[in-house]
Parts: C-alpha cells; sequence; structure tokens
C-alpha cells in the first residue's frame, strides 16, 4: 500500500509540480497563472495578490507557491511586464509584497503564447473552471526562458539561451543546416563552453566567470557576474578566502544597483592579474554548471538535449501555425459564402419574394428557391442556416447596402483565402517568416549578454597567496608551523615541497603544518608550475665505485614515493649538487675533480664540463668521468663580470643543504596535478659507459 501511495506521490510531483512540459515550456503552475491572467487581461497593469487569487481556482496549492512562481516568471523579463518591486536576481533581494506590485502581459507573449482556437482544454482541479492542458506557444520558450526543478527521483536544470539564437537555430533546422546552442545568461559573465556538449546529460558543463577589471595596480572592478550567484554570494566567498590567507585584500565595495559594482581594492605590492586568477581559483567568481534537461513529453518525464528540445519546439510551431491557419482558411471560406449570399440576396431583390408567404417554412422555401439560379456561383452548398441568417438581415443594412463595397470586400477575401492556402502550401517557408517576423520585431531587445570565450583552468596552488614561510629543523622536520626552524622559502598551504636527501633520493610532498623531511637533507624546496629546472649531480657509486655525473629533470612524479637518483650502492657520496633555472646556465657549470694520490697519479686535478652531458631523466644513471678515488670536487668559478652570480650549494660535503639556485625549482607542468598526471615506472638505467670515460687515460 505504502509503495503505491509513494509511486501515486512521485508521479503527481513530476508531472503536476516540478518539472516542465515540453510543448509550451511551463510548469503547471506557471501555465495555471498565465491562462489566469489572460482571464483577467484588459491591457492595464493587474495587482499581483489579484492575479494570485484568481490563480488560486486552478492550482490546488497555496498563494505564496503562486506568488513565487509569478515573480520568477517577471524577473526573466520575456513574457510579463512588470511594475513595482520585483527583487532582484543580481543581489539577491526578493519582490516587495504581492498587494505592491503589479503585472501584465508583454506584447511578445501575446504573439506567441495565446491561440484560444487551437488550445486543448481540461477541466479544473475542482470541475468549476476549465484550464489549457498546454499553452499553444509558438517558440522554443522553454530554452529561452530556462527551467529548474527538483521531483522525487530526479531534477530538472535548462540553461537559458539567446532569443535571437534560438530564432536562427529553427530557422537552420527548418531549412535543413545544421545549428548549434550555447546557453545566455541575464546575469552575463563570460562562458567557456568547449564542454557543454549540447546540454546532454551527466557529460555537459559549462565554467561561468565574472568579468574582472582592472582599473589600477589598486583596485579590481567586478561589472557582471556568473549565473546562479548573487553578488552578496560573491562577496562572502570572496571574503572567506582573504581570511583562509589564499587571496589578499584590503576591502571590498558594493555599489550594485541595477547593475552590478562590485569594487575590490588590493594592498600595496599586490599583483592585480594574480589577484584575477586567485579570484577565479578561490571564490565564486568561476562556477560550474551542469545542465539536465529533464522535460515532460507525452505525460513521460524524458532526458533530451537541447537541440532535440529546439527541433521538437520548431516543429510543434510550424504544427500551431498549420493549425491556425487551416482554422482561418474555413472562417474565410465561410466569410465570403455569407457575403456572396448577402450580395446576391439584396442585389436581386429576393427579400421582396417572401411578401406573400404565410409560413415560416414558405419564406425559407422561397427564398432557396430564388437562390438557385445563383447556386452556381457559390463555393458551397445553400444550408438552412444560411437562409436563417438572410432573414435576419436588418432593413437598414438593406437601405444603405453598396454593391461597390460589398464587391471590394469579397475581391478581399479572396485575396486573404488565396494567401492562407499559399501558406499552407509552403508551411515551412510560412514558418520560416514567422520566425523571422519575431526577431524582427522583438531581437534587437534580446542581445547576448554572456561572452562566449575559451579559458583553462587556474591552478589553485599557483595563484594562492605565499602568506606562509617554509621552515626545517634541526631534528629534520618541515613545515609553515614549525617556527622554531631554519626558514627556507615563502610559501602557500597548497603547494608541494621537493626533498633530496643525502643519499640522493628525490620524494615530492604536500606541504603541511608539519612533517619529517629528514635531517640535513641535500635539497630542500617549493616546487611550483610552469619552470623546468634542470639538476647537476656528480656522485660515486658505493663505497669504491666509479664516479658519474648527470644533468636531469624532475619528469611525472607520484607524490610520497621515493625515486632514487644515483644507483642505490650502499656508500654512495654525492660530490656535487646544484639546480638551475635553464638548460644554458646548467651547462656553463663547471668543475675540478680532484683525485687522491694513489698509485702515483701526475694529474690529480681533472676539469669536468657539464656541457659534455646531454640532459636525460632523473633515473639515468649518468656517464662515468673517472673510476679513481676522488677526494672532493669543487666548482670552477668563472671570471668575476657585474650583475648576480649564480649561487651554488656545498659540493663537497654530502650532509650539507645545498642552497636554491637562480630561484626556486619548478616541475613540468604535468607534474602540478600528480593525482591526474599518469604514474611513471622508473625509467631504466643507462648502461655503464666504459667508453668515453673522460679521465680513465
Amino acid at each position: 500500500m505504502y509503495a503505491d501511495y509513494f509511486l501515486d506521490y512521485a508521479s503527481y510531483v513530476i508531472l503536476e509540480r516540478a518539472v516542465p512540459k515540453i510543448n509550451d515550456g511551463f510548469k503547471p503552475v506557471q501555465r495555471r497563472i498565465l491562462h489566469a491572467m489572460d482571464r483577467l487581461d484588459d491591457g492595464r497593469y493587474n495587482k499581483v495578490a489579484n492575479i494570485v487569487g484568481d490563480t488560486m481556482k486552478f492550482h490546488p496549492h497555496g498563494d505564496r507557491s503562486i506568488a513565487d512562481a509569478l515573480v520568477g516568471l517577471g524577473q526573466k523579463g520575456l513574457l510579463i511586464d512588470t511594475q513595482g518591486n520585483w527583487g532582484n536576481i543580481l543581489t539577491g533581494d526578493p519582490a516587495a509584497a504581492s498587494r505592491y506590485i503589479e503585472a501584465r502581459f508583454t506584447s511578445f507573449a501575446r504573439d506567441v503564447v495565446f491561440s484560444p482556437k487551437v488550445t486543448e482544454w481540461q477541466l479544473s482541479y475542482d470541475g468549476r473552471n476549465k484550464e489549457p492542458v498546454s499553452l499553444p506557444v509558438k517558440f522554443p520558450l522553454l530554452l529561452a526562458q530556462g527551467a529548474e526543478g527538483i521531483a522525487v527521483g530526479l531534477s530538472s536544470k535548462i540553461l537559458p539561451h539567446n532569443f535571437n539564437e534560438l530564432i536562427e537555430a529553427s530557422i537552420a533546422y527548418l531549412r535543413g543546416q545544421p545549428f548549434q546552442l550555447l546557453p545566455d545568461f541575464p546575469t552575463g559573465g563570460v562562458m567557456d563552453a568547449t564542454n557543454y556538449r549540447d546540454g546532454e546529460r551527466g557529460t555537459g558543463r559549462v565554467r561561468i566567470r565574472a568579468r574582472i577589471l582592472t582599473e589600477s595596480k589598486k583596485l579590481l572592478r567586478i561589472t557582471e557576474i556568473p549565473f546562479g550567484v548573487t553578488t552578496e554570494i560573491l562577496i562572502d566567498s570572496i571574503v572567506s578566502a582573504a581570511e583562509k590567507g589564499k587571496i589578499k585584500i584590503a576591502r571590498i565595495e558594493d555599489n550594485t544597483a541595477q547593475h552590478v559594482d562590485i569594487l575590490v581594492h588590493l594592498p600595496a605590492g599586490a599583483d592585480p592579474e594574480q589577484t584575477r586568477k586567485a579570484l577565479f581559483a578561490f571564490s565564486a567568481c568561476e562556477v560550474s554548471i551542469s545542465p539536465n534537461a529533464c522535460v515532460i513529453v507525452e505525460e513521460k518525464p524524458r532526458f533530451m538535449c537541447v537541440s532535440d528540445i529546439l527541433r521538437y519546439n520548431t516543429d510543434s510551431t510550424k504544427e500551431i501555425l498549420r493549425q491556425e491557419q487551416e482554422i482561418r482558411l474555413k472562417e474565410l471560406n465561410e466569410a465570403w459564402h455569407q457575403a456572396s449570399l448577402e450580395k446576391i440576396f439584396i442585389e436581386n431583390r429576393i427579400y421582396l419574394s417572401i411578401e406573400d408567404s404565410e409560413t415560416w417554412e414558405e419564406v425559407l422555401g422561397t427564398i432557396d428557391r430564388e437562390l438557385q439560379p445563383f447556386a452556381s456561383r457559390l463555393r458551397a452548398p445553400i444550408t438552412r442556416d444560411d437562409l436563417v441568417r438572410l432573414t435576419e438581415i436588418k432593413i437598414k443594412r438593406i437601405s444603405k447596402f453598396d454593391a461597390f463595397k460589398a464587391d471590394q470586400h469579397i475581391r478581399q477575401l479572396e485575396e486573404d483565402i488565396e494567401q492562407t492556402q499559399k501558406n499552407l502550401n509552403q508551411l515551412t517557408k510560412f514558418t520560416i517568416r514567422w520566425f523571422e517576423a519575431l526577431r524582427k520585431k522583438y531581437g534587437a531587445a534580446y542581445p547576448r549578454k554572456t561572452e562566449i570565450s575559451s579559458f583553462g583552468s587556474v591552478n589553485r596552488a599557483q595563484v594562492a597567496v605565499a602568506n606562509e614561510t617554509l621552515y626545517i629543523d634541526d631534528e629534520g622536520f618541515a613545515g609553515y608551523g614549525v617556527k622554531k626552524g631554519n626558514p627556507v622559502c615563502k610559501c602557500s598551504t597548497l603547494d608541494d615541497v621537493l626533498i633530496i636527501d643525502n643519499a640522493g633520493v628525490l620524494k615530492i610532498v604536500r606541504i603541511q603544518d608539519k612533517f619529517f623531511a629528514g635531517k640535513n637533507p641535500l635539497y630542500i624546496s617549493v616546487i611550483k608550475k610552469g619552470d623546468d629546472p634542470v639538476f647537476n649531480l656528480i656522485y660515486r657509486d658505493g663505497k669504491d665505485g666509479p664516479v658519474y655525473a648527470k644533468r636531469f629533470r624532475i619528469g611525472g612524479f607520484t607524490r610520497d614515493k621515493e625515486y632514487p637518483l644515483t644507483r642505490g650502492a650502499k656508500g654512495t657520496r654525492i660530490f656535487h649538487f646544484s639546480v638551475h633555472e635553464t638548460e644554458e646556465n646548467s651547462s656553463q657549470i663547471s668543475v675540478n675533480v680532484y683525485l687522491k694520490a694513489v698509485l702515483k697519479l701526475r694529474n690529480l686535478i681533472r676539469p669536468f664540463h657539464f656541457a659534455d652531458l646531454r640532459i636525460k631523466n632523473r633515473g639515468a644513471q649518468g656517464n662515468i668521468i673517472t673510476r679513481h678515488p676522488v677526494e672532493r670536487v669543487s666548482r670552477i668559478m668563472p671570471p668575476a663580470k657585474s650583475g648576480n652570480e649564480e649561487t651554488e650549494g656545498p659540493t663537497t660535503a654530502p650532509s650539507a643543504t645545498a642552497e636554491r639556485t637562480e630561484g626556486s625549482p619548478a616541475p613540468s607542468a604535468e607534474t602540478l596535478h600528480p593525482e591526474t598526471a599518469p604514474h611513471l615506472e622508473e625509467p631504466p638505467a643507462d648502461p655503464p659507459l666504459e667508453q668515453g670515460s673522460l679521465f680513465d687515460s
């Protein structure tokens, strides 16, 4: 029993409350509001309270829900001409009470929504009144206004589209041409619809950004906001991000009235462009919306893409126009028939022949007999109703009958009949002309508000304000909360940290308040996206092995995974390590290799140039530079010159922490999101270069 009740309730909510019908694009409450307004319409404004009261004759729910639905229709500005305080979609301010605001139909609503002669009617919920099953809308109104609703077990979210672009798409469809539809939001903004995918459920997505203008080095101005976001929500999100230290701002001013005007004041030294990116990354200045176009088709919910909805609405418009033209043709033929009968009846003075008739049937018979000679000039047979109608012509009309005007009226009817028949014979062309007429009459009032663009994702870690400092203490603990340690560099709470220990093992970890980095690491620093540093390394393999040199880049990585930079033998010693921003800087490094005084070697100091090495991956073992025991390695300093010199870390003590050189090291672009980058296996080590060893002669 309860299962049946739940199913009935779910079906009722889906069909009668939350999901719009594809035929006219309205939910039941919206359709009943428009029907009530049509009953009250006299061209003047009506109080919303009166409209709500009349709608309750058709809608079995409270006045609050009706008033809210009416305000929603009015704020869309397409069908209802409003007067009074109807709220503000930009600020989120509510509308005034329904007794203080007024509404009436727009001219567009009158043209496209109503056509009583082709409307299908049904009894209202209490059986006292009639209401439309659906309104004969001759326009893709559902896509123009958009819709949103939550039912039981499903929801609907249809994004609004541009008025003129919908007309152009409908015309293209009628002509058999391809078309594309993209959303257009009343709040403006900048939209990336690369992944819109025709509004397909589950895969379609659009990203909308606020329009942020750089007024000066200390001032940003927000003039448009994303759809579904109010200025209050936007400002709260910016303040929250600033309180968390992700954005640096001085203060915010909200001057929004009819248009959005939010001023973001920046502190001294702040970069406006970097702040713009941070606003997109950490505040509601950028939102992502996924469409979910669920509509009622033949009393069942159905998920559709926007192009299918447009095709359905365009075909529906064509069918409604056909019905209207057929009704008009029938009315014109009837009018021509009556006008012709009346002309014959009066011009030939047939009304005089009924003077001697004594009964009603004799009167009708006499008129019928007198009209028979003219029957061939008519397009339809003469019926009893025609005869009765002729007897109802007033003497005043007969006395003032003008044959010339009668002929002129009949010719005009014939021209209208011919044009209407032509419209039916060329229904597709007639439908195209209908859409073109709508665009000509109303299109100028609906320009595109949302700019279509393409923009990449803002990396949150890259634009986060570096308002923390990375420390490391003598025990090997690091983090921005280790205040008693030695400062390493500035950082943000979203950064990654690159650590290379004394054994030559590389590891990248997410920065934390406190974490263990190891005692006296060879190198530790924040790793950033954008640069691709080159590392120089000289190490001895094991206790008595050969000495290798290598140049390498980091490449892809997985957080918290260890990557050995040496061959990993026990007793391995690192003689030289340096970090360089560019390949050119790396190649300019030269060192002296000091051999131990054994075996009576003559030349104990041998130079080595890193320019002789190719840059490889981090797993390469490197080139053998000597098999003799090495005492130490020192850098050959270039001749003194003006300007800043590159700073190298210690090259003799493997336990010392190498200094950062030429700025912070940075990973390649693919490493900023290691969770999405492919997990690369360790590359194979280079084979020992027995030939070509540089110092074994």
